[in-house]
């Protein structure tokens, strides 16, 4: 267990998820917190006696071991760690919507100072993959990079929605760190560098990620749940109804695992086995935590764990010695299968006495008439589900329909569906009424995305006077394909004029007969559907909007695929790729609708850095005319000249209010300057989604060099065949 061992109560406020603790002078830690004022504390109680004479840092009135640094922006994101190895000390990191400082706190002086358009909404510092210098990721608007302690961009790629959390983690076990990003899409991505090696789809922002060891990995979700992943496999996750304010990896009973500690907004520590998730320690505070870290503060030889209130209360824990394991908060693997054989008893224990009343009330009770059964269902009764594409109605919007069915005329009482991102709450309780009951049920299904989903099912089966139930439970996947509908099949492989304009085109080294197999794990096909031979091209309608789907297959292994969404075809590419286990594909693509749409962003992106351009020259302007009306009115103070001074002191009022309203504008520039360098970015990641391996990493880097030098022309060209060659 824990043992506290220092309580600090400072007189600044800490905003959430920026809390870091860092050795600024190679030797004393020191903690960093953002405050809610656009400042940045650090708490050095080692070295009281020094004082800072930069204008970036000031000693802080409240206390004497405090020092406080000016951003003047709110502050997004911050962290500490090794930037330069060289130098035997730690940088400050603190990032903004608009740009990234990286400080030495110990001679006060900046070590960079970058402007970042995508801002910084999370921030990791280390070493990712064959890079060897540390560098500082920042996560922002759809968009990653990472400076050297020179504040050299050596990593940029972009990621499919804004970046909420980021971790680097030894993900494929092969030594080298990944970066793992979690975004406002609900996906875990992982990074080997500028390619995408695994996504996991959650069902709500990502807000926290650490590494907790080897390949496993801890998450926090904005919906309360926290959880540990193990590569690609849930591990097991908890769902509060409080939100994870910060977690993090301390083992805290010296056994060599780490525990996942974890914040929670209403004040609660707790720690919880990696394994099980059991929860093996708690504290509490009487505000919301900020941050959790660890570091040797007391500076004796031994880390604590560190945790941080937003009130500025901080208190550090030891952990629990060798001698003190086999305590009951003792997490042995011995103890908990003992947890986990007690559990299954009673459940056994559960099940057998409801078999017990069963048989005695069938012995007790004459056969009832309505039904013409005893209350246990016969033993041979068996569950049958199928899938399948309903195109809807007048009253009824077109879905995915699951049925459920009974092999004889027992009935179905109830139906729970456990599925991820399908459904509110991430579970669907079916419950017809009494005179409604029957030996079959079908459940309209609306997934909102394209992503295979397992659904998990527990179907309560039978009679109508039955009192008590038994429990089918099973799984069945859902497509990932599942919300299109096969509305047409042409063996010839004729075009039609009617098709969508958008298109992708490849060619893979598969048959036919292979392509259809990966058509009828991935979509809804009906029973009777049957391809033998190419070419061949079918027809789906989206069950969603009505647009269309042509997928063509030709004889020499040349697919095509028509769609206007060029996010659908991106995913037909991605599962075919994963499908066929195909390494590296360049496609040709095109898609003339959303291509014209990026090219009027563009121009919008152009004139906001225009006008941000004029604006910040105009605010240059009236900074040099405010110094010299204010030195102007001093001189008319000290003469006496009232009248002037007066006249003055107006300009000043109305060149302040000019100030403000450009100030305003300029703000509302920076939102939609944002708002479409975010569409520029998801459309760099669309044109990447679109090919697998090497090709995708080449599209990537080279949009983002045509956006550089700003040829539009060129961008369009790399987008369409993946090479600025012609």
């Amino acid at each position: 267990m824990l043992l506290p061992v220092f309580t600090l109560k400072l007189r600044h406020k800490i905003s959430p998820r920026m809390v870091a603790i860092g050795r600024y002078d190679g030797t004393h830690p020191c903690l960093a917190a953002a405050t809610q004022a656009g400042k940045v504390f650090i708490h050095n109680p080692h070295t009281r006696s020094q004082h800072f004479s930069a204008p970036r840092v000031y000693q802080s009135p409240l206390e004497s071991d405090v020092s406080l640094l000016n951003i003047n922006q709110a502050v997004s994101c911050l962290t500490a760690g090794v930037l330069n190895p060289a130098l035997g000390c730690d940088a400050l990191l603190v990032g903004t919507q608009t740009n990234l400082l990286a400080y030495d706190v110990y001679n006060n002086s900046d070590f960079f100072y970058r402007e970042v358009a995508d801002g910084a909404n999370a921030i990791v510092l280390g070493t990712l993959g064959d890079i060897s210098s540390p560098l500082a990721i920042i996560g922002g608007n759809c968009a990653l990079q990472g400076f050297d302690h020179e504040g050299k961009d050596l990593f940029w790629t972009v990621t499919g929605d804004n970046v909420h959390s980021l971790a680097l983690c030894d993900f494929d076990g092969d030594g080298k760190k990944e970066l793992l990003v979690g975004s406002e899409d609900f996906d875990i991505r992982v990074f080997k560098e500028d390619e995408i090696v695994a996504e996991m789809t959650e069902t709500e922002i990502i807000t926290s990620l650490c590494p907790v060891y080897g390949s496993r990995f801890g998450y926090a979700l904005a919906n309360g749940t926290v959880g540990v992943y193990d590569k690609t496999a849930r591990y097991w996750r908890i769902k509060s109804k409080n939100y994870a304010m910060s977690i993090h990896a301390f083992d805290l009973n010296s056994d060599g695992v780490c525990e996942l500690i974890t914040g929670w907004s209403n004040g609660k520590v707790d720690a919880r086995s990696d394994r099980t998730g059991e929860v093996i320690f708690k504290d509490n505070f009487s505000s919301a935590i900020a941050g959790v870290v660890e570091g040797d503060y007391r500076m004796d030889g031994h880390v604590q764990l560190i945790c941080c209130s937003v009130d500025g209360e901080i208190r550090g824990y030891l952990p629990g010695s060798a001698e003190m394991r086999g305590n009951l908060m003792d997490t042995s693997v011995e103890q908990e299968l003992i947890r986990e054989l007690s559990q299954k008893k009673q459940n056994l224990l559960l099940e057998l006495h409801n078999y017990e009343e069963n048989a005695k009330a069938e012995w007790s009770s004459p056969l009832n008439e309505a039904d013409g059964q005893w209350g246990t269902i016969p033993a041979n009764t068996k569950l049958h589900t199928a899938l399948s594409v309903n195109l809807g109605s007048e009253t009824r919007a077109a879905h995915t329909e699951l049925c459920i069915s009974t092999s004889n005329d027992t009935i179905i009482r109830a139906v729970m569906i456990f599925a991820e991102g399908i459904f509110l709450g991430e579970s669907h309780v079916v419950h017809p009424s009494i005179h409604s009951l029957s030996s079959s049920i079908c459940i309209p299904i609306t997934p909102p995305k394209d992503v295979p989903v397992d659904l998990h099912l527990k179907v309560f089966v039978g009679y109508r006077s039955s009192t008590q139930f038994h429990v089918f439970e099973l799984t069945r996947q859902l497509p990932r394909f599942s919300m299109y509908a096969l509305t047409g099949l042409d063996s010839t492989g004729l075009d039609s004029a009617s098709q969508p304009l958008g298109y992708v085109n490849f060619t893979i080294a598969e048959r036919a007969q292979r392509v259809f197999v990966w058509l009828n794990q991935n979509f809804l096909l009906p029973e009777d559907t049957d391809i033998q031979n190419a070419p061949f091209q079918v027809c789906f309608t989206s069950l969603r909007n009505g647009s269309q789907l042509y997928i063509k297959v030709k004889l020499s292994g040349e697919i095509t695929v028509k769609t206007d969404d060029i996010d659908l075809a991106g995913d037909i590419i991605q599962s075919i790729a994963s499908f066929f286990a195909i390494e590296d594909l360049q496609v040709e693509a095109d898609f003339p609708a959303y291509f014209e749409e990026l090219r009027k962003v563009l121009v919008k992106v152009d004139e906001y850095h225009s006008v941000h351009q004029k604006l910040s020259a105009d605010m240059a302007d009236n900074s040099n005319l405010i110094r010299s009306l204010l030195v102007r009115a001093e001189d008319a103070r000290l003469m006496r000249d009232m009248k002037t001074m007066k006249n003055r002191y107006m300009e000043l009022y109305d060149l302040n209010k000019d100030l403000l309203n450009g100030y305003k504008i300029r703000c509302n520039n920076h939102t939609e300057l944002l708002g479409n360098l975010k569409a520029v970015n998801q459309a760099i990641q669309r044109a990447g989604r679109l090919r697998v391996g090497k090709p995708k990493n080449q599209v990537i880097t080279a949009c983002r060099d045509a956006i550089r030098s700003n040829n539009i022309n060129t961008l369009f060209r790399i987008m369409r065949v993946g090479t600025t060659s012609s």
